[in-house]
């Protein structure tokens, strides 16, 4: 039976705040977690899938951690991206609500840096960093985390490029007395090695079941479809899920540009994340996307870290990823807070041998979605084409006496009449085999 949060340790003023917050019962990694980060002197590695609750995990101890008669850094929490960074922000800022003494501050890259350098010229207790940022701030000598008694790896098996370029010069501006908090979806070599080479010898190490919370109602389905096709198909899946938001993942920013400009033309509200983005553009689209006035996000998969929106019902691998911790951060955008959800893969033929690496390794299991015959992918293009026409926008730069020309064309057709015209028009460029049934020829059965 789980535990609560003052069974663990927590203190008063930030249970008020989980109280509020509704947040009543840990998950598997917070329960594991925060009793040892709050009693133990050791570095510590939490394994646990996305959607499960780390950032509270490491987050509500170093609350408690801090000491707030200290005015210099006590704690620095690095992440892979800025998107994931504001949120670890909002998350802590709204756990230590009741704890006004304790100071937090966000310096993450893609934003100006004066107002960061300001932020730091004031008390700060716990910094959230991505690694290239916290460098360029070390370089300019605004920030000092010599005396920092934390380091927090957050994401780490996402991070660990950016990590092989620059940790070693992060770590020579801590104290070797630190703890090193490491916290992961998956535990690959290199992170590994990572703890090998950076952590003691002494380090804890806990696992959240592969059952989580966060996961566990993920349904994991693949479609196989040649090439020539793959983008209809993705259209008449995207159609059946019209009103419910997702994200489609894709390799590359040139692949995520291409595909956002294809739904766009076939108008379905959606929007394209990538790292080449400004970061103004990247928060727009963002927030656009919480707010719900966009259901379909287009991104590759460093762009999506730090995307928490708990009604996403389905995730589409556009582009089957190249490692199976991929995966797991891909399908973990949905079916998040127990609730259920649907990662589609779009595999072509000589893909579909890696599905069963990927079952193995994640101990899950894929069932094949239902592909669409032509003719209902025909249906839905044809559908498609006119949605294009009814939102295209009117031309005023039209000459009117070429309007009453087109309009003397068409004057003596009824609406329904029209539309007969254009639709036999639209399937008579498009070569379709789309069957149509008159009324009349169904009264001759």
């Amino acid at each position: 039976m789980s535990k609560h949060f003052s069974e663990l340790g927590i203190s008063n003023p930030v249970l008020q705040s989980l109280d509020e917050m509704k947040i009543a019962v840990p998950t598997e990694i917070q329960e594991k977690s925060i009793p040892i980060l709050l009693s133990q002197k050791d570095d510590f590695v939490g394994i646990a899938k996305t959607g499960t609750g780390k950032t509270a995990a490491f987050g509500l101890p170093l609350l408690q951690l801090v000491d707030v008669n200290n005015n210099k850094i006590q704690a620095v929490i690095l992440v892979p991206t800025r998107e994931l960074g504001q949120q670890i922000y909002t998350n802590m800022e709204a756990y230590a609500k009741y704890l006004p003494e304790v100071s937090i501050a966000a310096t993450c890259g893609g934003i100006p840096i004066k107002p960061q350098i300001e932020r730091l010229a004031t008390t700060t207790h716990i910094v959230i960093a991505t690694p290239g940022r916290l460098i360029d701030l070390i370089k300019r000598n605004a920030i000092n985390i010599k005396e920092a008694k934390y380091l927090v790896l957050d994401e780490a098996d996402e991070m660990v490029t950016a990590l092989k370029e620059s940790l070693n010069e992060i770590l020579t501006e801590l104290p070797k007395s630190r703890r090193t908090f490491l916290f992961s979806a998956t535990m690959p070599g290199t992170i590994k090695q990572l703890v090998q080479n950076y952590m003691s010898k002494h380090v804890t190490q806990v696992s959240a079941d592969m059952q989580t919370v966060g996961n566990q109602g993920i349904d994991h389905q693949y479609i196989v479809v040649d090439a020539i096709e793959k983008l209809d198909v993705l259209m008449h899946f995207l159609s059946s899920k019209e009103g419910e938001r997702g994200i489609i993942f894709c390799k590359t920013k040139a692949a995520v540009n291409k595909l956002a400009k294809n739904l766009a033309i076939n108008r379905f509200s959606s929007g394209a994340l990538h790292g080449s983005l400004t970061q103004p553009i990247r928060d727009r689209i963002m927030a656009q996307f919480r707010e719900g006035h966009i259901n379909i996000l287009v991104a590759t998969d460093l762009a999506a870290r730090g995307i928490d929106v708990k009604e996403i019902s389905y995730v589409v691998n556009y582009h089957l990823p190249d490692v199976y911790e991929t995966y797991v951060h891909r399908s973990g955008r949905t079916a998040r807070a127990g609730a259920k959800g649907l990662s589609l893969t779009v595999l072509q033929p000589e893909e579909t041998a890696e599905l069963v690496d990927f079952e193995k390794e994640l101990g899950i299991k894929f069932t094949e979605f239902k592909k669409p015959d032509a003719i209902s992918i025909e249906e839905n293009n044809t559908f498609l084409w006119a949605k294009q026409i009814f939102k295209t926008k009117p031309n005023h730069e039209v000459s009117p006496i070429l309007k009453d020309k087109v309009k003397t064309v068409f004057h003596h057709l009824t609406k329904d009449e029209l539309i007969e015209k254009m639709l036999a028009n639209y399937l008579l460029q498009h070569k379709t085999d789309i069957k149509t049934e008159t009324p009349a020829k169904k009264k001759k059965r």
